[in-house]
Order: structure tokens, then C-alpha cells, then sequence
């Protein structure tokens, strides 16, 4: 499945964002689905996930409260609405797909395709 991840930029400190990652390739509704983030110098750290269904929704507790994923199955999309955004939040934002079946998909190497990434940059 191929990915592209699109919604990214520079916001202020306290603004909202929304990522889109659109699929295409595969049937999307075979696939969890992941935002991580990476910012320079540290490792790919997970943000959320959403199971195939729409549900099973997890968070990473840095972003809980603050941000929402979700997916349109008819659109092969899946979105993360970011709002409260903080300095911290700075990062090039990448989505993930990991088959139906697999559990977790917490960590990196669960998944098996991957988006291009897209820049949040937040003010202070």
C-alpha cells in the first residue's frame, strides 16, 4: 500500500492542524493504522493508532486530550486532528500501515508501509 501524508506546516503555540494520509494500492480497510512523529536528533515515538474498524483507538499520553485520529474507509484516508499545539509537538509526522490482523502497533516495527512524512512546526 502506498501512503502520502499532507496537512502539515507552522502553526503558533496553543493552534490546530489536521494530517491527511491517503492510501491507495491495497484495500484500505485491511489495515491499522499509525501516526508517529520524529523530531531531529530522537527516535520515532508513536502518537495514535486506529484499528481497521475505526475503533480500538490508543494515544500516546503526551498527546491525549489534545489529539484525535480517525479514518474514512470510502475515502481510503486517515486523518489526525491536532489541537493545543505546543512547542514540543514539533516534528515530521509520519503515517503507518500495519496488516488487520497484528496487535499493538505501538512500536515501528510493527507496521510495514509508510508514508513520506509531513513537517508540524510549532511556535512558541
Amino acid at each position: 500500500v502506498q501512503l502520502q501524508a499532507s496537512g502539515g506546516g507552522l502553526v503558533q503555540a496553543g493552534g490546530s492542524l489536521r494530517l491527511s494520509c491517503a492510501a491507495s494500492g491495497r484495500t484500505f480497510s485491511n489495515y491499522g493504522m499509525g501516526w508517529f512523529r520524529q523530531a531531529p536528533g530522537k527516535e520515532r515515538e508513536f502518537v495514535a493508532v486506529i484499528r481497521w474498524s475505526g475503533g480500538n483507538i490508543y494515544y500516546a499520553d503526551s498527546v491525549k486530550g489534545r489529539f484525535t485520529i480517525s479514518r474514512d474507509n470510502a475515502k481510503n484516508t486517515v486523518y489526525l486532528q491536532m489541537n493545543s499545539l505546543k512547542p514540543e509537538d514539533t516534528a515530521v509526522y509520519y503515517c503507518a500501515a500495519a496488516p488487520r490482523a497484528r496487535y499493538g502497533l505501538t512500536r515501528p516495527y510493527e507496521y510495514d508501509y509508510w508514508g513520506q512524512g509531513t513537517q508540524v512546526t510549532v511556535s512558541s
